[in-house]
């Protein structure tokens, strides 16, 4: 059987463990050199170590595939380029990116700070602009590329005590939807998946109580290894006519999520004023208000 991305380039952040552990084996058993990238810090962000991105490397070459660590932070410019320079000096080319890197921060709205803030969106929304962006012009050149961000429903659903993850999250679709749209005629693609599964990035969920419990118990069930198999088919050829979505994968399941769009209008010719808004404008538009809900009550059935 063919291999999905045999011979392809693929720099996967964040990949030292969890998700992006995963996805670099996959990416490597099928076929692609992989820049396993991870700066190894702690889940908010504090220190550094290459051991992690370095285990990987080495399970790939034990597997018969081919790799190489690299530990620079995706939060800044000139160290993303390096990481894009990385795949170019040790193995020519760059076809894929996956941007996973990412760390939590989790904080109530009124009492989050600026650096708590700044942090999560930095690595998450800058990060993936840094890296797509210094992938976009040898993705031009050569007429082919593919971007895999990952969002989360945080953003596009909503949770607690998660504004700064939830902005860089629901920005970065924004961000997946604008490079698909400016780079299409240069066969360039971006896609995003929402992944649900159990890694040290959610390892700190409390478990105090026995509903805390089960919800933990659920979200364990959903292993990373469930989000590889469609990241490596999205920057695979196979995946030619997918570009400017948004998937979601909870172990077994894989969702097409909706974007924006109008859900209902009410018009009045001679215009609004603030009366006739709370009189007539409101009432009508408000049978249609999304629900204040978060991701757990949109997704509440166990996982399949």
């Amino acid at each position: 059987m063919q291999k999905l991305v045999d011979g392809k380039v693929v720099v996967v952040t964040g990949a030292g463990g969890g998700i992006g552990r995963d996805i670099a084996l996959a990416m490597a058993a099928e076929g692609a050199k992989v820049v396993v990238n991870d700066i190894g810090t702690s889940t908010t962000g504090e220190g550094q170590d290459a051991g992690p991105a370095q285990r990987v490397v080495d399970e790939i070459r034990a597997q018969g595939g081919q790799a190489v660590a690299n530990t620079d932070s995706v939060a800044e410019s000139a160290a993303a380029n390096r990481i894009i320079q990385c795949a170019l000096d040790h193995f020519g080319r760059i076809d894929g990116v996956v941007n996973n890197a990412g760390i939590l921060r989790d904080r109530f709205f009124h009492k989050m700070s600026l650096d708590e803030w700044d942090a999560v969106i930095k690595v998450h929304l800058y990060g993936s602009y840094f890296m797509s962006r210094a992938a976009a012009n040898h993705f031009k050149e050569q007429g082919s590329g593919a971007f895999v961000h990952m969002t989360s429903t945080s953003g596009l659903i909503g949770n607690l005590g998660q504004a700064n993850y939830s902005a860089a999250k629901l920005g970065l679709v924004a961000l997946s939807k604008s490079i698909a749209l400016d780079m299409e005629k240069f066969n360039v693609r971006s896609n995003c998946i929402a992944p649900f599964a159990w890694s040290r990035m959610i390892g700190s969920i409390p478990t105090d109580t026995p509903e805390q419990q089960a919800r933990v118990a659920k979200i364990q069930q959903m292993t990373p290894n469930k989000i590889a198999p469609l990241a490596v088919y999205l920057l695979s050829e196979a995946a030619a006519e997918v570009n400017a979505q948004v998937f979601a994968v909870r172990n077994n399941e894989i969702f097409l999520m909706s974007q924006p769009r109008p859900l209902r209008s009410v018009h009045r010719g001679e215009g609004w004023t603030p009366q006739s808004i709370a009189e007539h404008a409101m009432p009508a538009l408000q049978r249609s208000f999304v629900p204040m809900e978060r991701s757990a009550d949109v997704f509440s059935w166990d996982p399949v």
